[in-house]
Formats: structure tokens, sequence, C-alpha cells
């Protein structure tokens, strides 16, 4: 993940990471078969260990608006050129071309976010503490706007996380009055 972050998918050469972690590049070259097939896989970890955090925050005892916004803050990215969000890039990249299974990958991987994110939705709502909403609907615009935001982040077009996290924090304000 390192090493696909800071030279990107194009520039990183198997024989190179081979050397970072130890094996011979015919090796990786056996096991992944592709750099695309490479890169999918480590979004895949990358996200199965996001993922674990995720679900820790989603059912910890706080408010749902506590955890709605933990879950924001896991979303948007820390810096420009924060790795996991590299990935995601570079995915959003190759995505153009990609076969069936590489997009139903994705699309799993994008679902689990979703899902989440509307079951929150639909407790706040259930609690009291949201406004009526479609929770659907909702998490699906919210997440666009988290997508846009951490793009411009992730390639440093906007660098103020502070400032992102406020816009995000007023849509949700804004959307969320009981």
């Amino acid at each position: 993940m390192a090493m696909i972050a800071e030279h990107g998918l194009e520039r990183l050469t198997l024989a190179a990471l081979g050397r970072e972690v130890g094996m011979s590049s015919g090796h990786l070259a056996y096991h992944f078969g592709s750099k695309d097939e490479l890169l999918l896989r480590t979004l895949e970890w990358s996200e199965g260990r996001l993922g674990a955090r995720r679900r820790e925050l989603l059912v910890s005892g706080s408010s749902v608006r506590e955890r709605l916004d933990a879950y924001v803050d896991l979303y948007v990215p820390d810096a420009p050129r924060d790795p996991h969000w590299t990935l995601w890039l570079e995915v959003f990249n190759r995505s153009r071309n990609a076969d069936d299974d590489a997009r139903a990958r994705q699309t799993a991987i994008e679902g689990a976010w979703h899902r989440d994110l509307v079951a929150l939705l639909a407790e706040g709502i259930s609690r009291g503490e949201f406004g009526t909403l479609d929770p659907d609907r909702f998490a699906t615009r919210l997440r666009a706007l988290l997508d846009g935001f951490s793009i411009a982040v992730a390639i440093g077009l906007r660098a103020d996380r502070d400032q992102v996290m406020g816009h995000v924090r007023e849509f949700l304000d804004e959307g969320l009055r009981p």
C-alpha cells in the first residue's frame, strides 16, 4: 500500500515491490497475475482493516450523531496522498477498463460503506435524533459529498481537512434536523 501510494501504480514495478517485501517479482506476478489485481487486493486488504474500525465505531455506546461524525472522520482522508485514498484513486482511474469481477469487488467494498451509513441514519431516525428522511437517498447524497471532498483532499486541491469537516458538519446539521 505504501509503495502504491508513494509511486502510483504506473510507476510501481514488481521488481521494486519484490525487493521491498522480500519476494521475487516472478512470485508476485504468479500470485497476483497483474498490477490491477495487486491493486484491487491491496484495496480489499486496506478496506478490511478500515471496515473493522468502522464496525467498532458503529456499535459504540455513543449517540447516533457522534457515531455518524466518527464515520465521516474515518471516511475523509487525513491529508494529501493519504495511502488509503491513493488506492481508491488508482482503482477509480482503472475502473473504466475493469472486468465484471473487478467491478463487482469494488461495488462490494462501496456497498459496505453505504449499508453502514444507511443503518446509522435509520437508527437516528428511529431514536428521534434525526428528522424524517429517506436514509438510502440521504446516504447517497452524503457519500457523494464525502467522495468529492475526499478526492480534493487526497490530491491536494483542498488540503484543509478541518474546513472540509466543517462543511460536512454543516450539511449534516441542516439535513438531519429533527
